[in-house]
């Protein structure tokens, strides 16, 4: 096999096209019986096999810099740049990492988990290379579902301002991770059934070069007239008008027509934009005819495509829930409408879009857009629902502050994959959404114990009209308890907990799936004769004032128990509550997450690094109880 032989890029620069297109079948094999036992996102990866070859084979990594948008179809990459033989340890805990990661190896340059930054970042690297002095490739991937991202806008912009040399290579598979919609697919999609522009504008660029010249006013007319033939022909004339020189389209599995681009491109100062046609899950069938299902995959049989499913029946995912849910209130309630960026299937809004068509808007890559487009529907008497993951709505903070809550809108914000998000890691986890989210005026925040509780949240949140209001939710199944029917919903009073266990040592304040953490830990301790409080502070903000003046006129000890950032955090709440009513003898600590990066792993792997475990609390609790723990 080529395969077995190729152990860095150099290994690629002997062979001819037809081993680089047996290579190319190969890699695809490895990929499909490797994510068969691993899991990892198959269809993109299998869609830029010949892309990423190509680019190792054309230029010299690590010093031409390639930069891959969001890096869940950087797989080729790593395989191509040593690291094939750890492919076992995909996205397990110390194992290779899904997404591009500079501390695995020299050839990754720019990490990202996140869509839409790496034209911004090709554009720094080009001027860096340009003030050194150095004379190395820049080349960026980017996905035709990553372009409607305001970043990459923006980039676009300036990139064509400064004229620096650098390739975009727009790998057009017409997919996201749903299919993607809005103006700038459309108009790709126009380009893409144009199978006559790339000889046209050949021809075209032939005939002018034949005019001889013999005057200025003829030049300007040979460009005048080379501008309208643009127009005449169906063409990259958006991205041109922006500065770049358009090349495409090109079929984005064939070797030969990739490594002429590139050629091409190399020969040119200035921005290049290379537009190749690529399928999304090519070379497995499966993959080919459901991407979406594809895009990130679990544990698989390869001869059926079947996913591996756990002989024991799991409950529904909070994310199930959810959209169940949101569909029952969406049929009495005509306001209700489900706005996503880009994430349907992941939101659990599909069953929404086949029930309420024209009450369900994908905006695409577009979290900003997203967030002040609901605050004007919301302004306007809607209801409307903002599903976006927590590490996404990150990406619209300032629209959050200036366009939701400034206007005090009725947005409601359905904050789903909250905590630890498990094998996607670090640029994934929903950790800080409580400390970019809580300080924010008119803003109410909840988070349910389990996912029935999350059911009556969302009746508080329909009902509720004084303003924005959101709910985080974690990235797991639900707890398996009943759930009350539609007509059993009740609003739970806004910043109104629960005392879950009584107790007379310490009260656990918990948030979200926290809540059975402390359950587990206080059946270690009553075994140890401490028996613990358990409060479900299902209101993150504002905070049962009324109960914590009430702990603390019966002097008990705290301990705040939340998967998030501790700093800025709903501990941090707590200890800003006493600080502002003087009362400074109590005992209150917090668990959370520190101030680090937790990497890809299980979520009890991720759990155990930062101590949110039973026995780190019950240690915990029992460091708090000195005297306790000596008669014990």
């Amino acid at each position: 096999m080529l395969l077995d032989n190729i152990h860095c890029p150099d290994d690629l620069k002997s062979l001819n096209v037809e081993q680089l297109e047996q290579l190319a079948a190969e890699i695809r094999s490895f990929l499909v019986e490797q994510l068969s036992v691993t899991g990892g996102h198959l269809a993109s990866n299998l869609g830029v096999v010949e892309l990423t070859i190509a680019m190792h084979y054309m230029f010299d990594s690590p010093r031409s810099k390639f930069i891959f948008d969001v890096g869940h179809q950087s797989y080729v990459h790593k395989i191509l740049t040593g690291r094939k033989d750890r492919f076992q340890t995909l996205r397990k805990y110390n194992g290779l990492c899904g997404f591009v990661k500079r501390t695995e190896s020299e050839h990754d340059v720019w990490e990202a988990g996140h869509s839409s930054t790496s034209l911004s970042a090709a554009m720094g690297m080009a001027m860096a290379r340009d003030l050194k002095k150095e004379d190395h490739a820049v080349v960026a991937m980017i996905g035709d579902g990553a372009l409607t991202g305001g970043m990459a806008l923006e980039a676009l912009n300036h990139i064509g301002h400064e004229q620096r040399k650098m390739i975009v290579l727009l790998n057009d598979n017409e997919m996201s991770i749903a299919p993607n919609v809005g103006a700038i697919h459309k108009y790709l999609e126009k380009i893409r059934a144009d199978k006559h522009y790339l000889k046209a504008k050949e021809d075209a660029q032939y005939l002018l070069k034949k005019i001889p010249a013999i005057g200025g006013k003829l030049a300007k007319s040979a460009e005048k007239l080379k501008d309208s033939l643009k127009y005449l022909i169906l063409s990259g004339v958006w991205f041109e008008e922006l500065g770049f020189t358009y090349m495409g389209p090109i079929d984005g599995h064939n070797f030969d027509e990739i490594n002429d681009a590139f050629k091409q491109a190399s020969n040119i100062n200035g921005p290049v934009l290379i537009h190749a046609v690529t399928l999304k899950g090519k070379g497995y069938s499966p993959a080919e005819a459901d991407s979406h299902k594809w895009h990130g995959i679990s544990p698989y049989k390869i001869e059926s495509g079947k996913v591996i499913q756990s002989v024991n029946k799991k409950p529904p995912t909070y994310t199930e829930v959810f959209g169940n849910t949101l569909m029952e209130f969406a049929k009495h309630d005509d306001r209700v409408l489900a706005i996503t960026p880009a994430m349907p299937g992941g939101s659990g809004l599909l069953k929404f879009a086949e029930e309420f068509p024209e009450r369900m808007i994908d905006v695409g890559i577009a979290e900003q857009h997203a967030a002040t487009f609901s605050a004007a529907l919301a302004l306007e008497g809607m209801k409307p629902v903002f599903a976006v993951y927590s590490t996404f709505l990150q990406r619209a903070y300032d629209q959050v502050v200036h366009d939701i809550c400034r206007h005090n809108a009725n947005v409601i914000m359905a904050i789903d994959r909250a905590g630890f998000v498990g094998a996607d890691g670090e640029t994934h986890h929903g950790v800080y959404d409580i400390s970019y989210l809580r300080h924010i005026p008119n803003i109410v925040f909840m988070m349910p114990k389990n996912e029935n509780e999350l059911r009556h949240m969302m009746k508080t949140a329909i009902e509720y009209d004084d303003g924005p209001i959101a709910i985080r939710y974690p990235r797991m199944n639900g707890l398996g308890v009943p759930l009350d029917d539609y007509e059993q919903l009740q609003s739970i009073p806004i910043g109104e907990w629960e005392v879950v266990q009584e107790g007379n040592e310490l009260a656990i304040l918990a948030i979200g799936p926290m809540v059975q953490l402390a359950e587990q830990a206080s059946g270690e301790l009553i075994k140890q004769g401490i028996r613990v409080k358990i409060i479900n502070a299902r209101y993150i903000k504002p905070l049962d004032e009324k109960m914590l003046l009430q702990l603390a006129k019966d002097k008990m000890s705290i301990l705040t128990l939340e998967e998030a950032a501790v700093a800025g955090g709903f501990g941090s709440a707590v200890l800003e509550f006493f600080a502002n009513e003087n009362i400074t003898s109590l005992n209150v600590k917090n668990m959370g997450i520190s101030d680090c990066f937790v990497q890809h792993g299980s979520i009890s792997e991720q759990r155990n690094e930062v101590d949110l475990t039973v026995n780190h609390v019950v240690n915990q609790i029992k460091m708090m109880f000195p005297l306790k723990q000596k008669q014990a």
